[in-house]
């Protein structure tokens, strides 16, 4: 793979940041998008702490390496302007390089442990309300000029809104995944490519099978299962373009994208009563923690309710 430049380190250390990046596209399977910014983080950290030490660094300087050659480098990203959220991921980086380093045996460093990085704003997904929800879907098709385009983008939101998948896994799916018994979940391929069963509603059945009775394309079990005007694979980007439409048509607030009725989706199942750990597994989230995120998005619309519905709220 085509690295970013590691010239500021030895060879052994090259060969080191090879076997990792190898490791997490093999392994871990990280996405290229993923692959690349640890890329980057790594060789800008390498880079750094040649600098800062005066010469090209080895397995034996990486493993004498103290907290405070650490905090500079955090320094020197928030003085160049960085987020947050960059900063929080080069540390991330850091400590999952460092831990494979020990893992093969080649350096040791225990300064990473104590290391706090920075404090990040709690992220709360902006989901839309049941009727926001409901309108978006039920007039996307409106937007279309062909019959059979309006069908397929309903069925799209519906999907989302209906079975909580990311845009992504929507425009992902090949024909095959949707079996002819209507009973059967759908197989998913997620982060990682990471695979999960999805209950389909019938509604959500319905939605796609109408959109597949219209398409004028012949579609065969390896074909995409959303295809654009000319037959080919759809791109996400046209759904969130519909999304953008709607926005305006519709009135919707800025946070109306299409990742917003899968936000919906685990939000509005919570408020009526699902099991977090379902959700999580409905979802494809790998920890329960980032599932519970919706928590505090259903914590806030039960203190609205409960602020203009209680008498005490209204003395």
């Amino acid at each position: 793979m085509n690295a970013p430049s590691l010239l500021a380190s030895d060879d052994a250390v090259r060969a080191a940041a090879g076997d990792w990046w190898s490791w997490l596209a093999d392994q871990r399977r990280a996405s290229a998008h993923t692959l690349a910014a640890y890329q980057r983080d790594l060789a800008g950290f390498l880079a750094f702490v040649a600098e800062h030490r005066g010469g090209p660094i080895d397995l034996a300087g990486l493993a004498g390496l103290g907290q405070g050659d650490f905090r500079a480098y955090l320094a020197r990203l928030m003085d160049e302007g960085k987020a947050k959220t960059s900063v929080a991921r080069a540390l991330s980086v850091l400590r999952g390089f460092f831990r494979f380093l020990e893992r093969r045996g080649l350096a040791r460093n225990g300064a990473l442990a104590g290391l706090a990085g920075p404090r990040l704003p709690t992220s709360v997904p902006k989901a839309l309300t049941a009727e926001e929800a409901s309108e978006a879907v039920g007039a996307v098709g409106a937007l279309a000029d062909e019959p059979w385009i309006a069908r397929r983008d309903v069925a799209i939101l519906t999907l989302l809104y209906g079975a909580g998948l990311r845009v992504g896994e929507a425009v992902a799916l090949d024909r095959h995944q949707l079996s002819r018994d209507h009973a059967a979940a759908l197989a998913v391929t997620g982060k990682g490519r990471k695979q999960r069963l999805v209950p389909l509603l019938p509604q959500v059945r319905q939605a796609i099978d109408a959109y597949l009775a219209l398409c004028p394309y012949q579609l065969q079990p390896d074909d995409a299962l959303f295809v654009g005007a000319r037959g080919q694979r759809l791109n996400a980007r046209i759904v969130q373009r519909q999304m953008q439409r709607l926005r305006g048509w519709l009135a919707l607030p800025e946070s109306a994208t299409p990742h917003a009725l899968r936000h919906s989706f685990a939000t509005h199942l919570l408020a009526g009563g699902g099991d977090l750990r379902a959700i999580q597994e409905l979802l494809g989230h790998a920890s329960l923690s980032t599932t519970q995120r919706y928590t505090a998005v259903d914590a806030a619309r039960l203190m609205a309710v409960h602020a203009a519905a209680h008498p005490r709220a209204k003395s």
